[in-house]
């Protein structure tokens, strides 16, 4: 992460592609990590589902971060995402100089040296979390923070979109069980 735009038009076309032809949440999620990695040249981008109740991050992508360091513990509402909470973005521009992280320890021996944290917000309610973690001290133009932001605010349409379409997979079933010849009926009336 640098001061440099890094975001464009570019990586915008290919998100979108990404979103709207993928029918997995999951999958799609991965490849959006793999392509902010790739495209910001950062250390590693996991994307994370909000517990409501719990306040805690649960993950549902990531890329470029061991395996290790994603399952360090749980993530909690803390001083630092409090502001994530709030639907505020928040760089940590030097670990190694912030007091208020999670795990310290663990992101040292990572190799983290920044963290950005975008929260992911649909309908004006904060759903989850887009993260980022560079190799060293960094900070981020104002231009590519506001393109994150956007970018988060897509994958919130897109895991509203796919919990949508699990509810109405999930509806059909139902009624195939209960009632196997209503849909036939209602499709042939059509």
């Amino acid at each position: 992460m640098s001061n440099k735009v890094r975001i464009n038009i570019d990586m915008f076309k290919t998100v979108t592609r990404a979103i709207s032809q993928s029918d997995n949440l999951e999958i799609m999620a991965s490849h959006l990590a793999q392509l902010i990695v790739a495209t910001l040249g950062m250390k590693g981008c996991a994307i994370f589902i909000l517990d409501p109740e719990t306040k805690e991050l649960d993950l549902l992508a990531s890329f470029g971060l061991t395996a290790k360091y994603l399952t360090k513990g749980s993530i909690r509402a803390d001083k630092r995402f409090a502001a994530n909470l709030e639907g505020k973005p928040f760089l940590i521009p030097d670990l190694s100089k912030d007091k208020n992280i999670q795990y310290p320890e663990e992101a040292i021996k990572e190799g983290i040296g920044s963290m950005l944290s975008v929260p992911i917000v649909f309908l004006n309610e904060v759903i989850g979390v887009l993260r980022l973690y560079h190799h060293k001290a960094a900070n981020i133009s104002e231009q590519d923070l506001d393109s994150l932001c956007l970018l988060a605010e897509i994958i919130g349409l897109a895991m509203m979109y796919a919990r949508l379409q699990n509810g109405m997979y999930s509806i059909s079933e139902v009624i195939n069980v209960a009632c196997p010849d209503c849909l036939l009926k209602e499709l042939k009336k059509h």
